[in-house]
């Protein structure tokens, strides 16, 4: 039901919502023409092979370890000749969107680029840390973006007002919120701070419609939109499992056949990653003060056991 409703909705409002963005953009949004990412993991990968596949832009993937780097090319090697593999994608396309794609193992390498987007872990100083250099670093015009799921906007883009030389620097941070795993995922929330313009705005939305994403824009709340539904319905389940409502199965199958979601709340954290789900619900927590968004005990206990999910190998579920 959730799904078919959400169906309903998107058909209803979604190409309003389109034609209205496509309108805006067309008279205030900045042309991008280069594209920097932040963190090679699995998110800032996806990004990344996305740009450089939908809108053809060469993308600088940035990230202070070498092996990360290698083993996102690997991993985007993978995802193109399995696209080639079943004709979704020509040999040609395949070769000239990895070609788009080169790497840096310093934040200097976006000193030339248009729009930057940041995808490391759910650490509030990381990232306040990224843009206040980024700040330093990137052209005036450039785009700053962050993918973070919780943290406000409004406080990260204050971390690049430390720059004497560049005060307009906050008016150009955005959330482009893009969600796991990129390649497949259609949506991405777009979130302003108070400091963030209109153009950049603009620009932002432009940018990920020509990544062939939907943009939906929330306010810059703890959790915003998808995060504020999805992240409570998770440590809901986490909550039945801990206090025995139910086995871990029967809780993810109840949902996929009674809700008709495509998989269910525990194995859905396993894929997000237990360690972000938990990083999220503190920040709910903290940011609302409200009690419902206390993270299950059951969470914090498989996070300290190191117990993360796919990315582990063990999670709800061993991989």
């Amino acid at each position: 039901m959730l799904n078919s409703t959400l169906r309903f909705v998107s058909l209803r409002r979604g190409p309003t919502v389109a034609r209205n963005f496509c309108s805006t953009s067309a008279v205030r949004a900045a042309e991008v023409k280069s594209l920097g990412v932040v963190g090679a993991g699995q998110m800032g990968l996806g990004i990344a092979l996305v740009a450089a596949q939908k809108a053809n832009v060469p993308v600088t993937l940035v990230d202070t370890s070498q092996a990360s780097l290698d083993k996102g090319l690997k991993f985007a090697d993978k995802l193109l000749e399995k696209d080639v593999a079943k004709q979704r994608l020509t040999r040609e396309a395949a070769d000239e969107a990895r070609g788009l794609i080169s790497t840096s193992l310093t934040l200097d390498g976006l000193s030339a680029v248009d729009f930057i987007i940041e995808a490391v872990p759910e650490i509030p100083d990381l990232k306040t840390k990224i843009f206040a250099s980024l700040a330093q670093i990137a052209p005036k015009h450039a785009i700053l973006a962050t993918n973070t799921s919780s943290i406000s906007i409004t406080k990260i883009a204050a971390a690049t007002s430390a720059n004497p030389t560049d005060l307009q620097a906050s008016s150009r941070v955005i959330s482009t919120h893009f969600m796991n795993p990129v390649p497949i995922q259609k949506g991405v929330e777009i979130i302003r701070g108070l400091q963030t313009s209109q153009e950049t705005m603009d620009t932002a939305i432009a940018f990920v419609q020509r990544m062939g994403k939907v943009a939906s824009v929330s306010a810059d709340t703890p959790g915003f939109l998808a995060n504020r539904i999805l992240m409570p319905y998770i440590n809901e389940a986490v909550i039945c499992l801990e206090t025995g409502v139910g086995q871990r199965e029967d809780i993810d199958n109840i949902m996929k056949t009674g809700t008709n979601v495509p998989m269910g709340p525990l194995v859905l954290a396993d894929f997000i990653g237990l360690d972000t789900c938990l990083a999220i619900m503190n920040v709910l927590h903290q940011d609302t003060g409200d009690s419902k968004y206390r993270p299950a005990g059951l969470l914090r206990r498989m996070v300290d056991a190191g117990w993360l999910g796919k990315k582990s190998g063990k999670g709800f579920y061993d991989y």
